[in-house]
């Protein structure tokens, strides 16, 4: 199947400008309640750096990745700081990090191997942290546009989510697309907690 690096290497400056100005604020606030002040953030599949940049301003150590060459260089130049060009499957961190971001990324992971991409993802949080996904909302693997989308619901997430006896749900929740002209697209959304933790959104 072919990356769909290759899609983002190719209409980069189009995605950047579709997304970068879109208002995030509804997503921040239930995963950030839950980083410690200057806490270590992996952005995972960063796109334009839109949220890394966000996060730097708030005071947080963000580190992003995305496995688009061209993504990597906008959001360089649009964070002031070094995006390093990687895939998920390519993390190798343990314990490093107070909160994860997928935002719109995972979503490109085949369910034949979102297991191993999981696994690395919950490896790489510190105990009782943090991680925000979202997906498309539907059912099933489908090809929209020269992208492949990995869809879920609330109920098929919540599902995938209770695989994993290290993860807690804090919150699952739908949201209409924020883009221009996009309102007619859903989203699910959740936060998770690494390690059962009880953490609960205030």
């Amino acid at each position: 199947m072919k990356q769909h690096s290759d899609y983002y290497d190719v209409y980069a400056a189009e995605f950047v400008r579709d997304t970068l100005t879109v208002d995030m604020t509804e997503l921040y606030v239930p995963f950030l309640q839950l980083v410690p002040a200057g806490g270590r953030i992996l952005d995972a599949g960063c796109g334009s750096g839109r949220d890394t940049r966000a996060f730097l301003a708030k005071g947080y150590d963000a580190v992003a990745i995305d496995a688009s060459i061209k993504m990597v260089e906008a959001a360089t130049a649009l964070t002031g700081q070094p995006v390093l060009h990687k895939r998920f499957q390519e993390i190798d961190s343990v314990e490093e990090f107070d909160g994860i971001w997928t935002c719109a990324s995972l979503l490109h992971v085949p369910r034949a191997e979102i297991g191993e991409v999981w696994s690395k993802l919950v490896r790489a949080l510190k105990p009782s942290a943090p991680w925000f996904m979202s997906f498309k909302k539907g059912t099933g693997e489908v090809f929209r546009k020269g992208r492949f989308f990995n869809d879920y619901d609330e109920e098929s997430l919540r599902l995938l989510i209770q695989q994993d006896s290290e993860l807690h749900i804090v919150k699952l929740w739908s949201t209409r697309d924020a883009r221009k002209g996009r309102e007619g697209e859903q989203w699910t959304n959740a936060v998770v907690c690494k390690d059962g933790s009880k953490a609960r959104i205030r």
